[in-house]
């Protein structure tokens, strides 16, 4: 016991010494940075510049990926879908074989859950829809109008209104598949399915709406119905899935988890959106961007490390003198050493503030004016773009700012220490 108490104090005191020096160095750092302005204001600006545009960079991707994602969501998939197991990988080719009942206990476990804004069955179907003599080929969605509200408020209906009805005989059409088809609000069109035992059935309905989702592929085959009707015209008595939309998006692995342990059926299973074949292309597209921002933030802290280190040199070659001093009246090379590298390190803290103080101004400044930006690859409208500054983002870039502006004096301090007390002082004549 009395070992650990000795441990303790011989720790605490290591800690209180270690913060005095560190404490000294950083005060002095500054001391210098202010004495040096001209040469300071060089690498300040540098690094300030350098954090407003891994900033503003990283921040029109992230408000992409905030935008992608939650129109990926709240358009098609939700945030979890509850699914027999083996749906999502051969649903495509044996679709009869994964229905599960509309409605169930775990169904109402899952709508008590905290955090859940809602649960949407959904029933898939494929299918042709016939216009006159024009027949193509569909990708049908049975819904429940009242419960998809919520799940598909990324949904963009660009003519007419949304599904009445759970039971009515209407569809509301993809942008792209309305068009080829040249359909109107109000038009009539045949829908011709394989139903569940084998057979063909076909219903005729009417279009009371043409919508847009984020995805251009999608609106080109979509149709969605009534879930009543879907059900009527496939002779089924269930659903394919059952989607759950959060509160929040982040929560959404955490969820999974929590319902998993609760959820006591074998026969379903959770999926989040992030693993479903639907997020594949906001997936992919995050892993291409976050690679770009990788690449824009190792020219900027090339930039910044250049910038620091010749403001760190000609401050070497200004104060050979003072090292000489220094190291003259006690100081060792590896306090000379460490002494510059606090410099450049507090040198990056201030330039790192800065930035990041201007980068969030123009960032709220640039997203209320707005960045008109052109339909991307797999969408059909353009759009106006904003930038969404994170703190994890603002961090990152503090931070970057100070290992480089740190990395940066290695090299001048490194001659500096490394200098011979004579030649130093003979300089100082």
């Amino acid at each position: 016991m009395l070992m650990r108490l000795m441990r303790r104090e011989e720790l605490r005191d290591l800690a209180e010494r270690v913060s005095r020096v560190l404490g000294r160095d950083i005060q002095l750092g500054a001391r210098n940075i202010i004495r040096q302005r001209r040469r300071s204001a060089i690498g300040f600006i540098a690094v300030t510049a350098g954090v407003v545009a891994m900033l503003l960079a990283a921040g029109f991707f992230e408000w992409n990926y905030d935008i992608m994602r939650e129109g990926t969501i709240r358009a098609r998939i939700g945030h979890i879908q509850v699914v027999r197991p083996g749906y999502l990988e051969a649903g495509a080719a044996d679709p009869f074989r994964y229905i599960i009942p509309e409605k169930t206990e775990d169904r109402a476990l899952i709508e008590a859950f905290p955090g859940v804004d809602g649960v949407a069955p959904r029933l898939n179907m494929s299918g042709l829809i016939s216009v006159g003599e024009s027949t193509v080929s569909f990708l049908g969605e049975g819904v429940d109008p009242v419960r998809e509200k919520k799940l598909s408020g990324a949904v963009r209906m660009l003519e007419g209104t949304d599904l009445s009805t759970i039971d009515a005989k209407e569809v509301t059409l993809g942008e792209g598949l309305a068009r080829s088809l040249e359909l109107k609000v109000g038009s009539s069109a045949v829908l011709l399915v394989s139903t569940a035992s084998g057979g063909v059935n076909a219903v005729e309905v009417t279009v009371v709406g043409i919508f847009s989702t984020i995805t251009k592929a999608y609106d080109d085959f979509a149709l969605r119905m009534p879930l009543k009707t879907a059900q009527t015209l496939l002779r089924v008595n269930g659903v394919h899935s059952w989607l759950v939309l959060l509160d929040k998006t982040s929560a959404t692995e955490s969820m999974v988890e929590r319902m998993r342990e609760k959820i006591q059926a074998k026969d379903i299973v959770l999926v989040p959106w992030y693993e479903t074949a639907a997020a594949d292309f906001y997936n992919k597209t995050v892993s291409l961007f976050s690679k770009q921002v990788l690449v824009v933030n190792f020219m900027i802290a090339l930039i910044i490390i250049l910038s620091i280190s010749s403001t760190m040199m000609s401050n070497v070659r200004e104060r050979l003198g003072e090292i000489g001093t220094c190291m003259a009246l006690g100081d060792s090379r590896r306090t000379v050493l460490r002494r510059f590298l606090v410099e450049g390190a507090v040198l990056g803290f201030f330039g790192g503030v800065a930035g990041t103080i201007i980068g969030i101004a123009l960032a709220q400044l640039i997203s209320r004016v707005g960045i008109p930006m052109p339909p991307p690859p797999g969408m059909a409208s353009s759009y106006i773009a904003g930038i969404k500054v994170t703190p994890g983002i603002a961090f990152n870039a503090l931070l970057l700012a100070v290992l480089t502006a740190f990395i940066a004096g290695i090299l001048p301090a490194w001659k500096a220490c490394r200098m011979p007390i004579a030649d130093a002082l003979r300089h100082a004549r």
